[in-house]
């Protein structure tokens, strides 16, 4: 598990890195654990796999001050868990993600989060895919794909993404280097 933990921490500062995320901002996680011991996605949950991973992109988000966003699985409608703070306003949702219905990784962010809720949707600054999970749906416009040098936690393949403006004016217009 001490492996697991550290490739999750280092996958989750690169993408932090990578996305300029700064303090407030959120990292959407979609995480099979499954995936991670090698097995078919939605085959074999794991608790203890979901705590180590969940504690290694905590330590890398708290570096930062950046939110955490748990993607439910497909029997939660890949509904997001978070902490309160980080979705105010938001219309909440009455569930608490179990193994076998939420996910693993999402149980473990419920579990660990001060005041956790459910929410349907979210639209976060970037995201690590662990394991082929789909979280483009939780992303804000537009989604960049980022290619990882820390692409592997397990046996599960990990994608980064982040997000920039929309490009405005066609052809001829200048961009803003400094916040893409």
């Amino acid at each position: 598990m001490n492996e697991i933990f550290n490739q999750a921490y280092l996958c989750a500062s690169e993408i932090i890195n990578i996305a300029k995320l700064t303090e407030g901002d959120i990292l959407v996680v979609g995480c099979s654990t499954s995936e991670v011991l090698g097995s078919k996605i939605g085959t074999d949950s794991s608790p203890e796999t979901a705590n180590a991973l969940f504690d290694g992109i905590k330590k890398a988000a708290d570096e930062k001050g950046i939110f955490i966003a748990a993607q439910c699985c497909e029997h939660l409608n890949r509904a997001i868990i978070v902490e309160k703070d980080a979705v105010k306003g938001a219309q909440i949702c009455n569930v608490v993600p179990q193994p076998k219905a939420g996910g693993s990784f999402a149980t473990a962010a419920y579990k660990s989060f001060k005041n956790p809720v459910a929410v349907e949707e979210i639209k976060a600054d970037a995201g690590i895919d662990i394991g082929f999970t789909m979280i483009g749906m939780h992303l804000k416009k537009i989604a960049v794909p980022v290619r990882l040098e820390n692409n592997k936690i397990g046996e599960a393949t990990v994608l980064g993404a982040r997000v920039r403006p929309k490009f405005i004016g066609g052809g001829r217009a200048i961009y803003d280097e400094k916040i893409m």
